[in-house]
């Protein structure tokens, strides 16, 4: 069987998806998208995905992901920042936003396929394209392929968003053939993707984020046997690893804790072995987590630290986790990190301050019409993305929060990370959020909102009650709040800035 990309019970070979991306190539060409323009997409990971993000790739143009949770006034800031000529979206999503699309950006759509209507409940009349609006397909059979040599690769422009104000388009000069080469073999040495009939990959992150995109464009350059997850849910992933054999992933610690949430006698009924190379990164994993993770897949577990704007600076595998519980790793071979105080000086070693770095082969970038904001970040030809930590005396890094995201409280730093990593482990606790809301006193206070587990009563005394047993009592949070769910991307990443507004707000100030 040729290798290629399954969805559901669907099928798509790499052959295939690569001669549909050289026909929308060829008629993305004719709608006069060339060099450094953009073609947006709002589509799940699907079979167009991937044939958007190479035909876009052929012409140098940038693919710009838009987040499948954005409302049309999102999607529109997107839209016309990064000048699209084109969008493509899946239908219930352009359903969506529809309103939101601004005038001239031609539309194809992509009617939303069973295994991901089913997973997201969409309704039937959202699945079909709506009239007048062409098929990505119609259009790809319509037009005739691209043969001239592909221009050099710009890649997606990821837009990153903070916790206030727009996001930002990461865009990069064109990646050279040297560049390309490298990126290869750092996908190899810190993914584990490698040209092999051997690996399959299973994709469960949304390629709307900067890390699932260069991990799932990384399997299609190298022709890998690819399984798409509709929605993370927990079980599904053990049956789809046993089911395909999936030797490689890519995930989130927040799926780590709820696959450690599922009970032993459902854990122990999938058979988990053909598990070669699982890459996580994007989010602080407790070490506790990480221990159980390993107990029970084996060594076969890499963390890496890094953003959008800079690639892969830090990693580290199972054996270095065990050995140093906490860490992100150690600089990878051409990399740079500094850890620096507010004057940009080096900070001692185990003190903490403001990280910057620098990657080992990735092109220079700006965010799209905002070179100022590039310069606000800059120490010399490094970046930070606002990651406070420090280095140990053995080189490896720990991270204690984001510079943004950390409380001052009454002139005393507090790192959420610190006390979500105690929370998540009290019992009957799935999941949970911390940060800083107003106070009139000291500035701020720390504020946790927590998930319970389904059927589990937890109230705030005892939430308090265990914290104040991990950590010193000026890190346990005045107020704590319950929800039965917590609102969240599909990768599981909480959208803390959802449940931080609201209090700034009503404070009328935003720190």
């Amino acid at each position: 069987m040729q290798p290629g990309v399954t969805a559901g019970q669907r099928f798509r070979s790499w052959a295939d998806i690569q001669a549909n991306a050289a026909r929308g190539a060829g008629g993305l060409a004719a709608l006069g998208v060339g060099e450094d323009d953009s073609v947006a997409l709002m589509l799940r990971n699907d079979f167009a995905t991937f044939e958007v993000n190479m035909a876009a790739s052929q012409l140098g143009a940038y693919a710009v992901p838009i987040n499948w949770h954005f409302t049309p006034e999102e999607a529109d800031y997107i839209l016309r920042d990064s000048a699209a000529k084109v969008l493509v979206a899946h239908s219930d999503l352009l359903a969506q936003i529809a309103s939101g699309i601004p005038e001239g950006v031609k539309v194809l759509v992509v009617p939303t396929p069973q295994e991901i209507a089913e997973a997201y409940n969409v309704p039937a009349e959202r699945r079909v394209a709506p009239a007048g609006v062409a098929l990505w397909a119609d259009f790809v059979a319509a037009s005739t392929p691209r043969t001239a040599p592909p221009r050099l690769a710009r890649g997606s422009m990821i837009y990153t968003s903070g916790t206030t104000g727009r996001p930002k388009g990461v865009r990069r000069r064109p990646s050279t053939p040297e560049q390309q080469a490298a990126g290869a073999q750092e996908a190899a040495t810190f993914w584990g993707l490698k040209s092999d009939p051997s690996i399959v990959v299973l994709m469960n992150g949304p390629m709307y984020h900067s890390a699932p995109a260069a991990y799932g464009m990384a399997s299609a350059r190298l022709g890998l046997n690819v399984v798409l997850q509709p929605r993370f849910e927990a079980e599904d992933m053990l049956r789809l690893i046993e089911r395909h054999g999936v030797s490689h992933m890519h995930i989130v610690p927040t799926m780590f804790v709820r696959l450690l949430r599922l009970p032993d006698q459902v854990r122990d009924r999938y058979d988990v072995s053909s598990l070669r190379f699982v890459t996580h990164g994007a989010a602080p994993c407790a070490p506790s987590v990480k221990r159980q993770m390993i107990e029970w897949w084996g060594p076969v577990i890499n963390e890496y630290y890094g953003a959008t704007e800079t690639g892969v600076v830090v990693w580290h595998g199972s054996e270095d986790a065990l050995r140093k519980p906490g860490t992100v790793g150690r600089v990878v071979p051409g990399g740079i990190l500094r850890v620096v105080d507010e004057q940009g000086r080096d900070v001692k070693q185990g003190e903490v301050g403001e990280i910057y770095v620098r990657g080992p082969h990735l092109s220079e970038f700006t965010y799209n019409n905002d070179d100022a904001k590039r310069r606000e970040v800059a120490l010399g030809d490094l970046v930070t993305v606002g990651d406070v930590g420090y280095l140990d005396a053995d080189g490896f890094v720990f991270l204690c929060d984001r510079k943004r995201d950390m409380i001052i409280s009454g002139g005393v730093n507090i790192y959420p990370a610190e006390i979500e990593s105690a929370l998540i482990q009290m019992p009957g606790v799935r999941d949970c959020a911390v940060f800083g809301i107003p106070d009139e006193e000291f500035g701020e206070q720390i504020c946790a909102h927590v998930e319970p587990l389904p059927g589990v009563a937890i109230d705030a005394i005892a939430v308090r009650v265990w914290l104040g047993e991990h950590l010193a009592r000026y890190k346990v949070p005045k107020v704590v709040e319950f929800s039965a769910a917590l609102p969240r991307e599909d990768s599981g990443k909480i959208f803390k800035r959802k449940l931080r507004a609201p209090y700034w707000e009503k404070a009328g100030r935003s720190i």
